[in-house]
């Protein structure tokens, strides 16, 4: 679809587990299953457990989520035929690191000899999304990310879908931003003033060895590394195409917030306190208090993320995103985050089994 003049276009990656249906237990599945998918939707990741599926970029939020829709379809029912079921979920309580599989993917295997123990046990899952940058200005893109980052927290909470892992309750409703953080340039994004100076510090990354190449800068959010979008890396796979939808929707909209007023004062927040923001997202998600960006303070859930839909309102009105991301925004705080929904499932003495097998028809649809 061509985009509107008043709009930026929006893609979605998704990443999804690939789980054995009579057992629930991860599967290294993906490169038999992706000779049998179309090749330009679909790719590797760095586990065998796991598969990732790219929308079109779409000007219109229904375009975006028919998209989603079919492409999970055409992977759920090629990967059913194989005996697979396909999770959307930021970990399955089922995973064993002992099942992990390396796909014949050079990249990937100079990654996993590099970083061993920290790559060997990436069997989490994440949905990243693409806004186009105005003008596709990369000097935006970076002058940018200091502005967003406040209001990451909030995205991940809404997304936290990841309490079990390696059958254990973990006590975080986002367990895999955990377990992300421990890569060496995981977390929220420094401060920049130019593309220039963003460059030339993923340069120097590389340099350093700590970093392969530019598609290993894994800040919350970042200037894509192969197109010319911003890109929001901070959230847990989700289950229901419509928490997608909810996820693309507001960030399209923060993202026309604070490119049109970059030129603004503001004052960056400190990377200690935005990684103490992102912690109280992944540990309660939407479950207790988050750090409301405004005050700097722990608010209720529900007051900070109507606090974001009320702010970005005058950008989804005009955009024509307004009743439907006001309608998805209330119904996922009406039936609360997809960890609640497992450790109900849990509680009420359903197996952990029990709890994939719901992941499962969730993610279906």
């Amino acid at each position: 679809m061509a985009k509107s003049s008043n709009e930026l276009l929006v893609g979605v990656e998704e990443e999804f587990h690939l789980v054995a249906l009579d057992s629930g237990r991860l599967t290294p599945a993906a490169m038999a299953l992706l000779e049998l998918l179309p090749g330009d939707r679909y790719s590797a990741e760095l586990q065998e457990t796991s598969i990732e599926a790219h929308s079109a970029p779409w000007a219109e939020l229904g375009d975006l989520a028919d998209d989603l829709t079919a492409t999970r379809r055409t992977l759920i029912g090629t990967a059913e035929e194989q005996g697979l079921g396909v999770v959307a979920s930021g970990t399955v309580p089922l995973g064993e690191v002992s099942g992990c599989v390396v796909p014949p993917v050079p990249r990937f295997r100079r990654m996993h000899d590099l970083y061993r123990t920290l790559a060997g046990e990436q069997l989490i899952c994440s949905v990243q999304v693409h806004v186009d940058v105005p003008g596709r200005d990369r000097d935006l893109a970076a002058r940018v990310l200091r502005r967003l980052a406040p209001w990451l927290p909030v995205f991940l909470a809404l997304s936290a879908s990841s309490p079990f892992w390696r059958r254990s309750d973990t006590g975080y409703a986002s367990y895999r931003s955990l377990l992300w953080q421990r890569w060496p340039t995981a977390g929220p994004p420094g401060s920049f003033d130019s593309a220039a100076e963003y460059d030339a510090l993923v340069a120097e990354l590389v340099a350093q060895g700590t970093i392969l190449d530019p598609g290993m800068v894994y800040f919350d959010v970042r200037p894509s590394s192969h197109l010319p979008t911003l890109e929001l890396r901070v959230c847990d796979a989700c289950p229901r195409v419509d928490d997608v939808v909810l996820l693309a929707g507001l960030f399209r909209a923060l993202v026309r917030r604070e490119c049109a007023a970059v030129e603004e004062e503001f004052r960056p927040v400190r990377a200690e306190l935005l990684r103490s923001a992102t912690w109280h997202a992944a540990r309660s998600g939407l479950g207790g208090p988050l750090i409301d960006p405004a005050t700097g303070r722990p608010a209720p859930s529900g007051e900070v993320v109507r606090d974001l839909l009320t702010g970005l309102r005058p950008l989804l009105e005009d955009a024509g995103d307004w009743d439907l991301v006001s309608s998805l925004t209330a119904d996922l705080l009406e039936r609360g985050d997809c960890a609640a929904r497992q450790r109900a499932v849990h509680a009420r003495g359903g197996s952990l089994r029990a709890v994939v097998a719901g992941l499962a028809t969730e993610t279906r649809g």
